[in-house]
């Protein structure tokens, strides 16, 4: 009885293991190709679930079917007018066709390797054929931009000895969409399908770069000149306005100052003058010692005639208060 059992579950576990080996799981984003000693057996397997082979004697081969990115090395390319610039492309790809995959490049690895061989030359072909304006912009909409934010390619164009009267006739869209026009036929035989190609970042070459560096500082520091120019001038229009309105508010003060006070005297003149007119003798007695005490001081020596006008209020003069 325990030898039958234990050959039982020798052919249970046998039976478990082969049917482990047999069995393999694809999920949304793989697709597989079966080979039995090296030759592919059937159509390759796109669809998700479960599925079976024969254990040990084919073998499951799984690949992406998601997308792929490849992203290419920044190079140095010549644009048509000869302006040397940095350039770094990306493109993504997926596996159309496994079959044709494992039979010319075999894994994602060496499919890296065959699109930098044909996507690179692809994108310097196409760099080298247009100009540096067609690379960076697609269309002739005018830069929506401050002038302090702006980078003056006129400039930069005029100062390589470029036409600066430019036309949009192509851009740097129609220029992708030619990369990978150019280099989806190369693909084709290894079952690639090359989805878009885009130019991740264009830049001028270091000797190029440091003059337009020089050149954006100089145009900012001109810039700030101009505003600190415009600040000053309004500053001076403020403190003119400011000082001619200060004038107008002390003329004005003064203006008044002076109506108040002459009406002021004028009715102080006309007391004085009722007052006066009451005892004409008293205010000849009160002006004439307001001259004494203006003109004469305690060391004063003055010479006069007894017939003096001036003196005659010492005429007869006791001592005594009158």
């Amino acid at each position: 009885m325990k030898p039958k059992f234990i050959f039982i579950s020798i052919i249970v576990v046998i039976g478990i293991f082969m049917l482990y080996q047999s069995a393999y799981i694809v999920d949304e984003t793989e697709q597989v190709v079966v080979t039995q000693f090296g030759r592919i057996i059937g159509e390759p397997v796109t669809s998700p679930g479960l599925n079976f082979k024969v254990p040990f004697i084919q073998n499951a081969i799984f690949f992406p079917k998601n997308l792929l990115q490849w992203d290419g090395d920044p190079g140095q390319i010549p644009t048509k007018e000869k302006t040397y610039i940095w350039v770094d492309a990306f493109a993504r790809w997926k596996i159309v066709d496994p079959v044709k995959f494992l039979q010319t490049v075999t894994d994602v690895f060496n499919a890296t390797g065959r699109l930098n061989d044909i996507i690179d030359p692809a994108v310097r072909n196409f760099i080298t054929s247009h100009d540096l304006i067609e690379t960076i912009r697609k269309s002739n909409r005018k830069l929506d931009l401050l002038e302090i934010q702006q980078v003056s390619l006129e400039q930069i164009r005029q100062d390589e000895g470029l036409d600066t009267d430019y036309t949009i006739e192509v851009g740097r869209e129609k220029i992708t969409q030619g990369i990978l026009k150019q280099a989806q036929p190369k693909l084709d035989k290894f079952g690639i399908e090359l989805v878009d190609v885009k130019i991740k970042r264009v830049n001028y070459v270091d000797t190029v770069r440091d003059s337009v560096y020089k050149r954006m500082i100089a145009e900012r520091k001109q810039i700030a000149e101009k505003f600190r120019s415009e600040g000053r001038g309004e500053a001076q229009k403020i403190r003119g306005q400011k000082e001619r309105d200060l004038k107008e508010i002390e003329s004005e003060a003064y203006k008044t100052a002076q109506q108040l006070k002459g009406k002021a005297d004028a009715e102080s003149t006309a007391i004085y003058a009722r007052a006066y007119t009451l005892d004409p003798e008293f205010y000849s007695f009160q002006k004439t010692l307001e001259i004494y005490g203006a003109a004469l001081e305690e060391n004063s020596s003055v010479v006069l005639s007894t017939d003096s006008d001036l003196m005659k209020y010492f005429k007869g003069y006791s001592g005594e208060t009158p």
